[in-house]
């Protein structure tokens, strides 16, 4: 379906066009979440975001020093059968 919106107030426009430049979004699509926002209908399910922040420490381990860590949490691994029976 198309629809035609006139005489916008200036205000909404704004808010409109603020929704599409922080979502990223077209206007007809930051136009139809809103929309959805204000009837309280769920809109589509978040993007994940990912985050980089710690990438500069990927692969600075040696393989010693993985294995040494693995091993010290290997006993968190283990399911107490007792707990959970």
């Amino acid at each position: 379906m198309q629809l035609t919106i006139r005489g916008l107030p200036p205000e909404i426009e704004e808010a409109v066009r603020s929704e599409a430049r922080k979502e990223r979004l077209s206007l007809n699509k930051a136009v139809i979440r809103l929309l959805e926002k204000a009837l309280g209908k769920p809109g589509p399910p978040e993007q994940v975001s990912i985050s980089h922040d710690l990438d500069r420490f990927c692969g600075l381990w040696t393989e010693e020093e993985a294995l040494e860590l693995e091993n010290r949490f290997r006993d968190n691994r283990e399911i107490d059968k007792e707990l959970w029976d």
